[in-house]
């Protein structure tokens, strides 16, 4: 087994930004599960299959390939043999796959796929039950949160920058209503695990968190 760093936390808490970073200065691997339950999210949308028809859900998941690949050290997600990292990141994907991420079909779909990689490799994953569920005994656990405001504002922000327009206020029901839904999912719901530390991200910027995390993986280094 891999040095795991395991990073929960809410929808527009910053976990891919903080991971991505933290993986590369520690010379890890960055793995977005995240990004995994989008790639099956997309396919599903573009077969027009309603996020609550969990039997066809469960039934497109047999004909669907997910796999990561790391080129140059950067993370592709590939559906099927396609890389389809630019279309992960619509709304649209991201509230189909917060509502499929309930699913025992999908869970077990994806599970084998992070295992695997964190067995074998040095690993920052992020997600939303990687301390309670996909790595329990990682060597590192962090729950990273933010208000919902703040999250909001990040998330309005991400989307002027790509020349699309929002409503941050919608945006903020919103993330509140997938707080909701991720945190009394039946399956796996988003917690923090009882040995992970709390990160809230408020009022620090990307140095700060990046750094606060290092030093406990330092710690929890030495403790290994």
């Amino acid at each position: 087994m891999g040095f795991n760093i395991a990073i929960d936390g809410p929808a527009g808490a910053g976990k891919s930004t903080i991971a991505k970073r933290l993986a590369k200065e520690l010379n890890f691997i960055y793995v977005d599960t995240g990004a995994l339950y989008r790639a099956l999210a997309y396919a599903f949308w573009n077969q027009g299959i309603a996020p609550d028809d969990e039997a066809a859900i469960a039934k497109a998941c047999e004909d669907v390939s997910v796999a990561l690949v790391y080129e140059n050290g950067v993370q592709q997600v590939l559906l099927n043999g396609e890389d389809i990292s630019a279309f992960l990141r619509q709304e649209a994907v991201g509230n189909m796959a917060s509502a499929i991420s309930v699913y025992p079909a999908v869970r077990e779909k994806l599970l084998s796929i992070q295992q695997d990689i964190a067995k074998q490799e040095d690993v920052v994953m992020d997600g939303r039950d990687i301390g309670t569920c996909v790595l329990p005994n990682a060597q590192c656990k962090i729950y990273l949160t933010a208000s919902a405001r703040t999250r909001a504002e990040r998330r309005y922000k991400e989307l002027l920058e790509r020349g699309e327009e929002g409503d941050i206020d919608v945006i903020e029901n919103d993330i509140k209503e997938r707080d909701h839904r991720d945190m009394t999912r039946a399956i796996a719901p988003l917690k923090q695990a009882d040995d992970a530390v709390l990160v809230d991200s408020t009022e620090m910027t990307i140095d700060e968190v990046v750094a606060a995390i290092k030093n406990e993986v330092s710690r929890a280094m030495n403790e290994a």
